[in-house]
């Protein structure tokens, strides 16, 4: 039934969703930001589960665990046969016992973790990046999202901070009203955030800010990339159209899609997508029209050509259809298909541990040698991580066509000569994306070593889009110019 449930509403858009009750206790938890368990990022890949990343001070790294280790056991229970989602076996009562087994570089090993509560920061990390500008991290919109802010604005503001930038990047959203409130810390009281279309006018709303804000004139950047989505761009887009913030960075994800759960029997739930969501300006910024698909059922992306013009408070041009297009783009932190496709299949994580376990005591800043490069382009032709080329799929779909017409055998030579070619051509696109997966292989050791909160502190030393932020910031004439003031 609950699969039967879940493909019946995978044909209207990918936010409208059963959940059983587990995934309804992993909806809170994802709103709340808090549980008792092991304080690991768990991951199930081809049916085997592996921790993906490991909280800093929680039950998985005090019991010894690392990323990329491989769940094989927990309790009595054989995960390869276990086919429900094997995150919930590691949740219970805090203080309680579970015993686990695990394989760590083709080794087996035991652990016992004792069940902790768990509390994921809505904002990780917050620094002075100099005498006078402050930087925020806001990773997802939880219940706590706007006090955790609020909190780290008035911390670097007491320590000095004339200037901020709050960064969004790769927030894939959460609650709308913690957006309201995060806009409301810098605009005024009573100013219209964002508000809900639907064909049901029921769910036609206003939404505004309701309390004093914190800093009126503070300057701000916003900084958003491809994987900021729903309530980031509400934020950004929002800052945006009221001439509030310069944003930075690259086009957002482009959701601009509002859904509310509605509770059925046996604790279930069905999160139903219910209105479009528009920025002060009035756009609407949904990427994908899943009232038009293509011939493979996938929705059509919204052509530039149809994109429509709108005005910010101050008169500057935006536009709709596409996601938050900042204001100063940096095309240097652009990724390639290539790049995305390699993180997207576990490429680059994968080989990080190996990196990791070649050396597992290094301190300070870990480097990627040519020869640590070199040894990622022969590791994913060895382990044959798909690139997901155009032409990789057609050749593919050849060969499957040659077989059901029984005709295979008589081109094998040609097929082989045009795969080899095909895998030259992807080693050299592998090299000619050379500094992008250097980037990602060093930040990925980084979070190994240091944990998340040392990625964030090397972000505030090398990263290019606050460096971009803050020549904006330090340039008040520049930053005033953008904002037209």
């Amino acid at each position: 039934m609950d699969i039967a449930i879940k493909n019946m509403l995978a044909d209207l858009d990918p936010y409208t969703v059963f959940f059983n009750e587990q995934d309804v206790l992993k909806f809170k938890i994802n709103n709340t930001g808090e549980y008792t368990g092991i304080g690991a990022l768990v991951q199930r890949k081809d049916g085997r589960v592996f921790l993906k990343e490991i909280y800093k001070g929680f039950p998985a790294d005090k019991a010894g665990l690392k990323a990329g280790d491989e769940i094989i056991q927990i309790g009595d229970i054989n995960l390869k046969e276990y086919k429900e989602d094997a995150s919930q076996l590691l949740r219970g009562a805090k203080n309680t016992k579970v015993n686990i087994n695990y394989e760590r570089q083709g080794k087996k090993a035991a652990a016992i973790i004792i069940l902790d509560e768990v509390e994921v920061k809505a904002v990780p990390f917050y620094s002075l990046l100099d005498d006078k500008t402050g930087y925020i991290v806001l990773s997802k919109f939880t219940e706590k999202a706007s006090s955790e802010t609020k909190s780290a604005l008035l911390a670097l503001k007491e320590k000095g901070a004339t200037k901020i930038i709050l960064d969004l990047r790769g927030n894939p959203g959460g609650l709308l009203h913690e957006a309201v409130n995060i806009c409301n810390l810098f605009v005024p009281k009573g100013e219209v955030i964002v508000t809900t279309k639907a064909k049901a006018e029921k769910h036609n709303n206003t939404y505004k800010t309701s309390n004093e804000p914190i800093d009126l004139q503070i300057p701000l950047v916003v900084l958003i990339n491809g994987t900021s989505a729903s309530a980031s761009e509400i934020v950004s887009g929002a800052l945006q159209d009221l001439d509030r913030a310069v944003v930075v960075g690259n086009r957002s994800f482009g959701k601009g899609l509002v859904q509310r759960p509605l509770n059925l029997s046996y604790g279930t739930q069905v999160k139903v997508t219910i209105s479009r969501y528009y920025t002060p300006s009035g756009r609407c910024i949904q990427a994908l029209d899943y009232a038009n698909k293509d011939k493979n059922r996938k929705a059509i992306k919204i052509d530039k050509s149809n994109f429509n013009v709108f005005k910010t408070k101050g008169g500057r041009t935006v536009y709709d259809g596409g996601g938050v297009l900042p204001d100063v783009l940096v095309d240097e932190a652009k990724s390639s298909s290539l790049t995305e496709s390699l993180v997207k299949n576990d490429a680059i994580f994968d080989y990080a541990t190996t990196l990791y376990y070649k050396n597992p005591t290094i301190t300070g800043i870990p480097t990627i040698s040519d020869a640590d490069f070199n040894g990622f382009k022969t590791f994913i032709k060895q382990e044959k991580y798909s690139l997901d080329s155009e032409t990789g799929k057609a050749l593919k779909e050849v060969l499957e066509k040659a077989k059901k017409e029984q005709i295979d055998a008589a081109i094998a030579n040609e097929y082989k000569l045009l795969q080899t070619a095909l895998e030259k051509s992807q080693d050299q696109e592998v090299s000619k994306f050379k500094n992008e997966f250097v980037k990602l292989l060093q930040e990925e050791l980084i979070t190994r070593y240091q944990y998340k909160e040392g990625l964030y502190e090397y972000y505030t030393q090398k990263d290019i889009e606050i460096t971009k932020a803050k020549a904006v910031l330090n340039d008040l004439t520049k930053y005033n110019s953008i904002l037209k003031k």
